[in-house]
């Protein structure tokens, strides 16, 4: 693969969910430096010209209306805590090159990619989709609007301990995004609670 000068930073076409020849991956950090290890890594991509190679480092956020002292506010909750996730070009062999691995693993509060045998795995495309729009939401008001869920939908699980289970929606609570999904554990059915954004619609 070669290098791209510095100053050749690699943006997506529009429509698109990813720069061209490179790929998402999940880099595991640790718990409540996700803004610290993203602002650090940014910095760090600037200052060795390697916009060619690492694009886009995102930390998903979710706002939510809570009440505080009588006083409604909106916070920001992480989406996937202990995570942050980067756009990246990897060698044609799946391993990450050299000097950006360095310079990832020398920044403060980094782990390790997500992935085995020193390469790391690259996010699905549907997952990749699912991540953007919950970083795009987070720029939104707080709430469900736009996101087509509601009461008798058949949904899947695509993230957390019921991951890949069915169920149908049986109510939605805007207000902090979380949806009750009737699901069958050991031949029962039961409902539980998950964020929005670990589901999808069952068509």
């Amino acid at each position: 693969m070669t290098e791209s000068g510095p100053s050749t930073a690699v943006t997506p076409a529009e429509g698109a969910t990813t720069a061209p020849g490179m790929k998402w991956y999940v880099l595991r950090v640790a718990s409540n430096k996700e803004e610290q290890v993203r602002d650090a890594l940014v910095r760090k991509v600037k200052i060795e010209g390697l916009e060619a190679r690492i694009g886009r480092i995102l930390v998903p956020t979710l706002k939510e209306k809570r009440m505080k002292a009588g006083v409604l506010k909106i916070v920001e909750r992480k989406l996937y805590p202990g995570y942050v996730f980067v756009e990246m070009a990897c060698e044609e062999d799946g391993s990450v090159n050299e000097g950006v691995w360095f310079l990832i693993k020398e920044t403060s509060g980094v782990g390790d990619f997500i992935g085995s045998d020193g390469k790391p795995t690259s996010m699905p495309e549907h997952e990749v989709v699912q991540m953007l729009a919950a970083s795009q939401k987070a720029e939104e008001q707080p709430g469900l609007s736009g996101l087509n869920i509601k009461t008798g939908d058949q949904v899947k699980i695509t993230d957390g301990a019921f991951e890949s289970y069915e169920g149908q929606v049986e109510s939605v609570d805007e207000r902090r995004g979380m949806v009750s999904v009737v699901i069958a554990i050991f031949g029962r059915q039961t409902p539980v609670e998950v964020g929005y954004w670990q589901l999808e619609k069952v068509e």
